[in-house]
């Protein structure tokens, strides 16, 4: 399989596959297509895994798109306004990613439910409890909301990050809260009362506008009322 990701500031990642090639993606996931590609609907895992997907703010079934010959190709587009990044999943290095943040993948890809052991951090980190893991081996494309900031931290290293801007860490990195210190801070700092720290080593991933931050700034500015 090759890829290309085009466009902005709405992407789309356009996957070439050789003859029985497959790419995976949630139901709806697909833009366009060649007419070389056949689609099955699938649960992917049995019900338990389909219930588990729901978790993470994916749709229950998944469709595998198979090439039937050489050189077809297949595109999926970005659900929002941002980057579009692939992922390369082997045995000792898998990833954590946000709820919602899966686009596509390879066959040999797994996506897993992964919910936080901290109750502090599941209530004020700002992703919540569920989260999803993606293990196995093959290429993953995830959705990131505004533009992607890629670190990578060594061990013991951390970055703190305000809620919702954390889409993807590796699977070696820790997940925790803090405490915004000081009573001034937290209540004229305009940053709440908890930012997220991640603990390396691994890569970190951050988006520079979540969806619910964009939100809550455009609410001013819509009409409250309708006009007669």
């Amino acid at each position: 399989m090759q890829y290309e990701i085009k466009g902005s500031p709405m992407p789309a990642v356009i996957c070439r596959l050789d003859q029985g090639e497959q790419m995976i993606t949630e139901g709806g996931g697909m833009s366009w297509m060649s007419a070389g590609m056949t689609m099955q609907t699938t649960t992917n895992g049995g019900i338990g895994k389909a219930l588990g997907r729901m978790l993470t703010k994916e749709k229950m079934f998944q469709n595998i798109y198979t090439s039937t010959g050489n050189g077809n190709y297949i595109a999926f587009a970005s659900s929002f306004m941002g980057d579009i990044i692939a992922l390369n999943v082997q045995p000792g290095i898998e990833y954590i990613c946000q709820k919602s943040a899966f686009l596509a993948s390879t066959p040999g890809v797994k996506m897993e439910t992964f919910f936080k052991k901290s109750l502090k951090t599941g209530i004020f980190g700002g992703e919540g409890f569920i989260m999803q893991k993606f293990s196995g081996q093959g290429t993953l494309f995830i959705e990131i909301d505004g533009s992607a900031v890629k670190y990578n931290l060594a061990p013991g290293e951390q970055i703190i990050l305000d809620t919702g801007h954390l889409v993807m860490m590796s699977a070696t990195c820790k997940l925790d809260t803090q405490t915004v210190k000081g009573a001034k801070n937290v209540l004229f700092g305009g940053e709440g009362l908890f930012n997220t720290v991640v603990t390396g080593p691994g890569e970190v991933v951050v988006q520079t506008m979540p969806i619910p931050k964009l939100a809550s700034t455009l609410i001013p500015y819509l009409p409250t009322g309708s006009s007669n």
